[in-house]
């Protein structure tokens, strides 16, 4: 049972050393490009339902 806690840890340390992290820039640059992506699509969806919320409101009233 030891042997195997100590078998998984070092092979969880030794996968961990093969994980490439990302720079401070490339985090900034991939922050803002989700940034921009979600406020383009957040203002897209709003118009959307303007229109077609006064769309509606017309046909009906």
């Amino acid at each position: 049972m030891k042997n195997d806690v100590t078998s998984y840890f070092r092979n969880s340390k030794s996968e961990l050393a093969k994980v490439i992290f990302p720079t401070k820039p490339q985090v900034k640059q991939a922050f803002f490009a989700v940034f921009l992506v979600v406020t383009f699509i957040s203002i897209f969806l709003a118009l959307v339902d303007l229109i077609m919320s006064a769309s509606l409101s017309a046909i009906l009233g």
